[in-house]
Formats: structure tokens, sequence, C-alpha cells
């Protein structure tokens, strides 16, 4: 009886080491499928900033910071939208101090946007915070991506102290976000971030 079961918890422990064996083939190429998803997701999000900024800088040329409001207002959400039909990742920006009503953060980007801000006062460079992921909600696996966008000088004619902006500028904040949040920056500071995600 008894080299009966020594005879079974050894073959059990032969099973689970089996089982285990044919599980570490698929751990590098999950591994492998989150860098590639990694790479990706940050081409996707260093591209959109750049054009945005660009389109920014000659509206105020153009018409003054008060009228770049417009452009951050309407052009940068359908920048964001044909960005996103592009690429096949949900493209927007959140931030902890948002303007647009549209930008608040779910719990996910909440936790990432604070975590960035710990960073940032440790001592990493803002330019370099980001965070990418696996996560499932509901049963449903989709890559989530997040880079900080740290203040800009040309963004503070728009986001930062009242000194910083014209009383035109204000006027026309008041009118079209009375709610507004996304004031008293500094340059370098986090204004908040890019995020993206892509269902798996």
């Amino acid at each position: 009886m008894l080299r009966k079961t020594a005879l079974s918890a050894l073959t059990l422990a032969l099973s689970a080491a089996v089982a285990a064996v044919s599980v570490l083939p698929a751990l590098p190429a999950l591994a492998a499928d989150e860098a590639a998803l990694l790479d990706e997701a940050r081409k996707v999000a260093v591209s959109i900033p750049p054009k945005l900024l660009e389109v920014l800088d000659e509206e105020i040329r153009k018409g003054g910071p008060e009228s770049a409001i417009g452009v951050c207002r309407d052009k940068a959400p359908q920048m964001a939208k044909a960005a996103s039909e592009k690429t096949g990742w949900a493209i927007r920006r959140v931030s902890l101090k948002n303007r647009n009503p549209k930008a608040v953060p779910d719990a996910w980007e909440k936790a990432v946007l604070e975590d960035f801000d710990r960073r940032a006062a440790a001592g990493e460079k803002p330019t370099g915070l980001e965070k990418g992921e696996v996560v499932t909600v509901d049963g449903q696996k989709s890559y989530r991506y997040m880079k900080a966008l740290p203040t800009q000088d040309l963004c503070l004619q728009c986001h930062g102290t009242s000194d910083r902006m014209s009383p035109a500028t204000q006027a026309r904040l008041i009118e079209l976000y009375p709610d507004d949040k996304a004031v008293g920056y500094s340059a370098a500071e986090i204004r908040g971030a890019i995020t993206i995600r892509k269902p798996l």
C-alpha cells in the first residue's frame, strides 16, 4: 500500500512537471508579443504630439494664443480620430487637471498619471515616462499604453500662470471652458498624457 501511494505521488509530480514544461515555451512568446505591442504603441504615441505642436505654432503665429485654443478643442480630437482609424489604436489625451471634459482619465489612466507625477518628483525626466501593459476588464484583454506629455514653452501661453497668459486668452478660456483646471503649469511639468489602447 505504501509503495502504491508513493508511485501515485511520483506520477502526480511527473505530470505536474510535464505540464509546467509544456507551458514554458508560451512564456517567451508572450513576452515577445508584449514587447512588439510596446514598440508599436510607442510609435503611434510619438507620432501625434509633434503634428499637434506644429499646427498650434502656426495658429499662434496667425492669430495669437487665443486663436490656438480652437486647435486643441477641435483639431486635436480630429487628429486623434484620424490616427485611430489609420493605426487601429484608440487614441486620446487625458490629464489629472483636465480642460476638456472628455479628457478625464479612467481608473487605470489616473493611477498611471499619479505614478508619472511621483516618478518625476523623484527625479525621472518627464519626457521618458511611459507605461504599457496588458489589462483585462470584464474578461476583455487589451494592451494599454501611456506616455507623459510635459508642458513646453509654447503650451504656457494657454496653460501657464495668469501672468503668462494674455487677457484675450483668459477670456476665451472662460468662455469655452468654464470648469477649466488646466492652468498654472510651469515648463517641463507633466500636463497630462497620451493614452492609447488596442483590444487583443
